[in-house]
């Protein structure tokens, strides 16, 4: 069961959310909060597999949130995906920095509400739409090069496989690029999030296109 934490000031929003996730049968809602102050203290009553944080809150907003939540060992296993209204914007992309695992536009397709929230829950970023990837290429072509520490103790294959995570590529399609297995991709997409402390394969992908080792392409 795929335990989620509602995390938004508009009610009518959370509502729709609930429903929507609440229909489902691995889906359930274990609490919901109208601001960031309140979701952090029920991320941590209720430990969710998935907190839904709107990006722009009264007392606490959603970066804040997110850094909070990304900073607490005892939140390690929750996923943050971050809700917005908007499809490119400079405050999602710091949120995916504070440890995002990727983010919804708020009038997503009711099914790709639903795959999305179990591709998070799986601990894969949201990171195959193109307008994601426009994201990160935007703001990270304004300041390429910047120092990732633990970035030299990663081997050729670790740095292959971070690379074209940074594509939006999944776990089988980097084993079939690379011709291995996808445990072994896994297994160096997970060598390289350790060493780089990466919170999640979300962060690892940031880290790759801000050290330079994928240059970002604008479309």
């Amino acid at each position: 069961m795929i335990r989620v934490l509602l995390i938004d000031d508009q009610p009518l929003l959370r509502s729709g959310f609930r429903a929507l996730l609440d229909a489902e049968d691995d889906i359930e809602v274990v609490a919901e909060a109208s601001n960031g102050k309140e979701g952090l203290a029920l991320a941590r009553e209720h430990l969710p597999d998935i907190a839904l944080v709107d990006i722009q809150m009264p007392v606490m907003n959603g970066i804040e949130t997110t850094r909070e939540i990304a900073a607490d060992p005892s939140l390690a296993g929750v996923h943050v995906v971050i809700l917005t209204n908007y499809g490119l914007d400079e405050y999602v992309f710091n949120a995916m920095r504070a440890g995002a695992a990727g983010f919804l536009v708020k009038d997503v397709e009711p099914d790709d509400f639903l795959h999305s929230v179990r591709v998070a829950a799986r601990g894969d970023a949201l990171l195959a739409p193109s307008i994601t990837r426009m994201l990160i290429n935007h703001y990270v072509a304004k300041t390429p090069g910047a120092e990732i520490r633990g970035l030299e103790e990663l081997t050729n294959r670790e740095r292959q496989t971070m690379a074209l995570a940074a594509q939006g590529l999944s776990n089988d399609e980097i084993a079939d690029r690379m011709v291995i297995s996808p445990l072994t991709a896994k297994t160096h997409i997970n060598r390289a999030m350790m060493k780089l402390h990466a919170r999640d394969r979300a962060q690892l992908v940031v880290f790759a296109y801000e050290s330079g080792l994928v240059a970002p392409r604008n479309r």
